[in-house]
């Protein structure tokens, strides 16, 4: 969620004084939001493409296949690995900035941290009350996929910010960045209660264990990440054992790390792993549905779910988080540094909802029309959403670029 840090690896030791080699140059790259926002909007057109073309049975046979141990209940599809396995990566990312606001950052005053936190809060609040309003009214039987809508991707987010707004207010990128936190932090408790399905409790006391080791070699020996890597391996088997969603088990070996002293270097050592890695290929093998044509396509737009994705995303966003921005400003004067308009457009970007709102569809919808109307309705809505906000913070941005924010 941030762009290029300059603290050392905990892995490699300070390097600061040594040339930058082809490695440490692509790991700085894959740290600035812009490029990680653009190797996962390459994943999701490639998915769209290769799903849409005349050999998308071979997409949909690579999503498919299926290995891994059975006797550890590991014989998943490589669609499952990345959602379960790769996306625990960028989740234990999330726990890392998670924790280091909580502790140090905007996130420690409470005070200073409501009006983001208020307007997170009724940001996925109105866009799941818009979805369950169209899905109730259509008399459907889908209103499990109530908190689609209410995801926001930020690497998305912050990417189309990096590339529209150098010129804006700084404040505004970073209520962006604590709003997506606080989003991040909801969706992660939604994932752990709503879509977890029967409990082995058995695994889950067992994955205690292991955790318990991963936050002592953390504190006591960081650097050894020969060490770390099994255990927090270990700890991810045994959550997934337990029934709970496997990414679960990334936040919490993220909570475990020490936020004073290490939060941030282990950050700046996985988020390149995350970015560059682990986002795009859950993004290819989740964003390919196959349309059907215009056809197709008319006939996805027209079905509730889908409807109710895209209001959701594009107005339920909007609505949430710059009404209740707004009113804040109005009646206590919290928000007074940020201009209405400026606001308006951060709220269109919460919109993109992408990764984790296609995670939380196929935790919703496992398969079939359903999971295909999901993945046209998060796809649609996020491109609504990133369009119109970057029109507005474009048009904001060159009145700040001139001097004046009226």
């Amino acid at each position: 969620m941030q762009g290029a840090s300059t603290v050392p690896s905990p892995v490699a030791g300070n390097s600061e004084n040594r040339p930058p080699t082809a490695v440490s140059k692509i790991g700085t790259a894959l740290r600035q939001d812009l490029v990680g926002g653009v190797l996962l909007l390459a994943a999701g057109v490639a998915a769209l493409v290769w799903a849409n073309s005349p050999w998308s049975g071979g997409y949909h046979d690579l999503r498919a296949w299926t290995f891994g141990p059975s006797w550890l209940k590991l014989e998943l599809s490589l669609s499952a690995w990345a959602a379960d396995g790769l996306l625990a990566i960028f989740f234990f990312v999330v726990a890392l900035e998670l924790k280091r606001e909580f502790v140090h950052g905007e996130l420690r005053d409470p005070r200073r941290a409501a009006v983001p936190i208020i307007a997170a809060v009724c940001g996925i609040v109105v866009p799941a009350l818009v979805y369950l309003g169209i899905n109730a009214a259509a008399g459907t039987d889908t209103l499990d996929g109530w908190a689609i809508p209410a995801a926001t991707d930020i690497a998305f987010a912050l990417a189309v910010l990096a590339v529209v707004g150098r010129n804006l207010p700084s404040r505004l990128r970073v209520f962006l960045l604590t709003l997506a936190v606080v989003d991040d932090l909801i969706a992660i408790m939604i994932i752990a209660v709503v879509y977890t399905g029967s409990l082995a409790f058995a695994p889950l006391l067992a994955a205690l264990v292991p955790l318990a080791v991963f936050a002592w070699l953390a504190r006591r020996h960081p650097t050894r990440w020969w060490l770390l890597v099994p255990v927090a391996v270990a700890t991810w088997v045994l959550v997934h054992a337990g029934g709970v969603h496997a990414t679960i088990a990334g936040v919490a070996l993220g909570l475990t790390v020490p936020a004073a002293q290490w939060c941030e270097r282990y950050e700046h050592s996985v988020r390149p792993l995350s970015a560059g890695f682990a986002v795009p290929v859950f993004a290819f093998l989740a964003a390919g549905v196959t349309i059907g044509g215009v056809a197709g396509l008319t006939e996805a737009l027209a079905q509730p779910v889908t409807t109710g994705i895209i209001v959701g995303l594009v107005a339920g966003k909007v609505i949430g988080i710059a009404g209740a921005t707004l009113l804040v400003r109005r009646f206590s004067g919290a928000a007074a540094g940020l201009h209405p308009v400026d606001v308006v457009g951060v709220a269109l970007l919460a919109g993109i909802g992408f990764t984790v709102s296609l995670l939380i569809g196929d935790l919703a919808f496992a398969s079939g029309s359903v999971a295909d109307q999901v993945r046209i309705g998060v796809l649609t809505g996020s491109l609504i959403s990133a369009l119109l906000g970057a029109t507005i913070l474009g048009l904001r941005n060159r009145t700040h670029a001139r001097g004046t924010s009226h």
